[in-house]
């Protein structure tokens, strides 16, 4: 019941809520963007969402616009420099992502679920499927993110997808709810460039 009905239930009133609380903070960061760099508020980017169909994710623009668009951050050659300024704020405090509120009223996404994968991480939606992870909608957070976020390689990632699967209902979506609020606050698993990063680190470190 808590999948079929009461999960979809409650990411149309809290992402409704949401929109409506936080507009003001919506309208604040796009003048900050505008201000600080030429191009659109928002960045529209092609995702793959319940059962491998597409849908386009909307986020607030942390990247200058000549960035390539279907790259994931962890492959871009020095991915700090494609940030803005005001990016870099955004991406810390995953403000970024508050604008994903409008694809989880639409039905795209779900307040807690395993992130969006790019419709071209193929190794990413592979690992999902052996976990049905990609049979479920996808998320604004999620297990995998309060456990190490852009730290985890990829099969771990999809591991912990498919464990969320497995364990989906009321009280965990409350546990990666809440878990998500404490990450963000501590800027746990954030470092920019992501796995590829960190994999360069520690390959540079030996």
């Amino acid at each position: 019941m808590y999948r079929k009905f009461f999960k979809r239930l409650i990411d149309v009133v809290l992402s409704f809520l949401g929109i409506i609380l936080l507009s003001w903070l919506f309208l604040i960061i796009a003048v900050l963007i505008k201000i600080d760099s030429k191009g659109p508020v928002f960045f529209k980017q092609k995702r793959v969402g319940i059962h491998k169909t597409y849908f386009y994710m909307l986020k607030f623009r942390s990247m200058r616009t000549d960035t390539p668009k279907n790259m994931p951050t962890h492959l871009l050659n020095n991915a700090e420099s494609h940030i803005t300024k005001v990016g870099k704020v955004l991406r810390k405090l995953s403000l970024d992502e508050l604008p994903q509120m409008f694809n989880i009223l639409k039905g795209d996404m779900s307040i807690i679920g395993p992130r969006p994968a790019l419709w071209n991480q193929d190794d990413l939606i592979a690992e999902r499927d052996k976990y049905g992870a990609n049979d479920v909608k996808p998320g604004l957070t999620g297990w995998a993110q309060i456990n190490g976020r852009d730290e985890l390689p990829i099969d771990v990632k999809a591991r912990l997808d498919g464990e969320y699967v497995s364990r989906m209902g009321f009280i965990f979506d409350l546990k990666c709810f809440f878990g998500t609020i404490i990450s963000v606050l501590k800027s746990d698993g954030v470092v920019e460039g992501g796995t590829g990063a960190i994999e360069e680190k520690e390959y540079v470190n030996k």
